[in-house]
């Protein structure tokens, strides 16, 4: 029997998560009140716990950890005050790697390694894909860890490289390491960041006054007013002091693979990827939507609010009025208290509302992300029927998710995913809906900017849980029997 914790609410459970949101900073007066901002900004990429770890000279390394919301842990003054220091990095997290849904303290980020020549901490986003093959080896050697997660394996590979530096021996760790990464780590005096060699995490440098930030998203520069300077490059490791930034390139070179999943759902929406904005590319997958699968209708509803600027591209490609037909309350925290059955099953409803006057007798396009498991979907169309809908009709702005991710992405196994066991009308006649249409894989590619489409022979993102071709083996679930999709499917 699983031991998993239900979730919070339903509403989160058809959702892919995001894991983890990483920030520093260096270089500037009580860096850990800007680490808390820039937490709290990137808090959409991780609930479920936060740590910060800073430096200053009087009294070296300090570190909180905690569960739950950065504004429900790093707010208060007598909490700051245990975290001096002009450098300081964070992290927020859903699991990943380790115990899912029950994460123990121990596996809350950042680690923080003691060496021979000074201590370090590092704050990670992203999986590690062969990293029970290198734990395995690491504790055969003597290695103790004290954590279930992937990214401990980093500290322990640099407790054993005889780099004469913290950077050196990183990046003789991370030359170990496969799968996907964004790293933020610090030492007494440098901050450091680094992306895997095909970048499929992101990461962003600012400047701040004179001091300098590394973020998962611009938003976080946004909240602590920092100029975002640039992208972090893939394959590119920057070492961070007081008095600038030095690059480094520790990898071979290789193809960007970024994950176009940032664009259709993680990354908020006022950010910048890969030099567009978040909420551009999004409202471009609602009017190539509206292209591929048009529908005759009255309204264009966006199923709040991950659907909101797609549903908008798609009502102004179509000329469909776009409205509200359902309502968030936005107080719904996801720790609210389901103490019976009769109320858990009320699901979506402590979440989302109807806009009864809007809906009657309407024949209403409802544009939503993704369709992970179906829970939601099936819930909200039942929702929109009983308030008198004469018709629904699902768009969804990304392709059908038909295999896991293992790279920092919480996915269901493959089983459990509707695409992985339906052909899409299975799926409208599972959902109930009298239509229901996903954007293409070429449609996406085009949203994002490539004309041409998806190259099929050297694709430029990662799209592995849509097309099942991973760009990084995924060598330890291989190991425990996953099947790869061959060459000839």
């Amino acid at each position: 029997m699983s031991t998993q914790m239900p979730p919070a609410h339903p509403f989160d459970d058809d959702k892919l998560r995001e894991e983890c949101g990483v920030f520093g900073v260096v270089g500037v007066t009580d860096a850990s009140n800007f680490v808390a901002l820039g937490l709290h900004a990137l808090q959409h990429r991780g609930q479920e716990a936060g740590g910060i770890v800073t430096h200053a000279p009087e009294t070296g390394f300090n570190q909180q950890r905690r569960m739950g919301l950065v504004r429900d842990n790093f707010t208060s003054s007598s909490m700051m005050e245990t975290l001096p220091g002009t450098i300081g990095i964070g992290h927020v997290r859903y699991s990943t790697a380790g115990s899912k849904g029950q994460t123990a303290m121990r596996d809350v980020q950042p680690f923080f390694g003691e060496f021979s020549m000074g201590g370090a901490a590092i704050a990670h986003n992203g999986n590690i894909t062969n990293a029970l093959s290198l734990r395995r080896e690491l504790i055969e050697r003597g290695s103790i860890f004290q954590s279930s997660s992937d990214s401990e394996c980093i500290i322990h590979l640099m407790a054993r490289s005889m780099g004469r530096t913290i950077p050196d021996r990183m990046e003789e760790a991370l030359r170990k390491v496969e799968g996907a990464f964004s790293i933020v780590a610090m030492t007494r005096t440098k901050l450091i960041g680094c992306r895997d060699p095909l970048g499929v995490r992101p990461l962003v440098l600012g400047k701040i006054g004179d001091g300098w930030a590394l973020a998962s998203e611009t938003c976080a520069l946004d909240i602590i007013g920092a100029e975002f300077v640039r992208e972090i490059k893939p394959g590119e490791m920057v070492v961070i002091t007081e008095k600038g930034v030095s690059s480094h390139y520790p990898f071979r070179p290789a193809r960007s693979r970024f994950c176009i999943f940032e664009h259709v759902y993680f990354s908020r929406p006022d950010s910048i990827q890969g030099g567009r904005s978040v909420y551009e590319t999004r409202e471009n997958i609602g009017r190539e939507l509206a292209k591929e699968a048009p529908v005759e209708a009255d309204l264009v509803c966006p199923v709040p609010d991950s659907g909101t600027p797609a549903a908008i591209g798609y009502s102004l490609q179509s000329g469909i009025p776009y409205a509200m037909g359902i309502i968030r309350n936005q107080y719904m925290g996801r720790t609210f208290i389901e103490p019976t059955e009769s109320i858990r099953n009320m699901g979506v409803r402590l979440k989302l509302n109807v806009n009864r006057a809007l809906i009657k007798g309407k024949r209403v396009i409802l544009v939503d992300d993704s369709v992970v498991r179906g829970t939601t979907s099936r819930k909200i169309k039942e929702m929109i029927l009983d308030a008198g809908a004469a018709e629904v009709h699902f768009r969804i702005a990304s392709p059908p998710t038909a295999w896991p991710c293992f790279y920092g992405v919480d996915t269901p196994q493959r089983e459990k995913l509707l695409a992985a066991t339906m052909s899409e009308e299975e799926m409208r006649a599972h959902l109930g809906v009298d239509s229901l249409k996903f954007i293409s894989l070429d449609g996406l590619y085009r949203a994002v900017g490539e004309a041409e489409g998806r190259d099929p022979k050297a694709p430029a993102y990662c799209d592995a849980c849509f097309s099942g071709e991973y760009p990084v083996a995924p060598s330890d679930m291989i190991e425990q029997g996953f099947e790869a999709k061959t060459a000839a499917e």
